[in-house]
């Protein structure tokens, strides 16, 4: 069975686990390991997500199959974008699965009800980045309906960035 509930502060240690497995399986190639421990370590550590889902304008959704967490998603509402020119826009930050979920439909599953909550928030369409070379995610979103608006260096450390498309959904 699947269910999808909201995050709360008592889930910051599952999903430090899951969004640091889930990160590293697009990127694990393309990202020097010292890179990549600081990013993970930063970006998931339990500091950090417990300041961004106590964050009223972030929303934290766990998806589940048979009481086993498969993945999450992040949203953050009325988030603007330079490249759009709605000002209610939501962003989807993440939207991560375990590897071992993939081909269940999950991912379809958790972005619709983003969609939903994004729709019934009174948004304007959603946004998110997207790494040019996750050709799994990049395929997800373009048959979900995005189009690419943009390039965008993602900082994943002081020093070094990695292009995304920026993607957008107008309602």
């Amino acid at each position: 069975m699947v269910s999808i509930r909201k995050a709360t502060s008592k889930d910051i240690t599952a999903l430090a686990l899951v969004g640091k497995k889930a990160f590293v399986i697009p990127h694990k190639d393309a990202i020097p390991n010292e890179i990549m421990t600081n990013y993970l370590s930063h970006s998931f550590s339990e500091k950090n997500l417990l300041e961004e889902i106590t964050n009223p304008n972030n929303q934290f959704n766990l998806i589940f199959v048979n009481d086993n967490l498969a993945g999450f998603s992040k949203v953050i509402f009325n988030q603007e974008n330079k490249n759009i020119k709605e000002t209610n826009v939501t962003k989807m930050e993440r939207l991560y699965l375990l590897e071992e979920f993939y081909g269940l439909g999950l991912g379809n599953k958790l972005f619709q009800h983003n969609l939903n909550l994004t729709k019934t928030n009174l948004q304007k369409g959603i946004w998110l980045y997207v790494w040019i070379k996750n050709f799994r995610a990049l395929e997800f979103y373009k048959k979900a309906g995005f189009k690419k608006i943009a390039l965008y260096d993602f900082p994943i450390s002081e020093t070094e960035t990695r292009p995304n498309d920026v993607l957008y959904l107008e309602f």
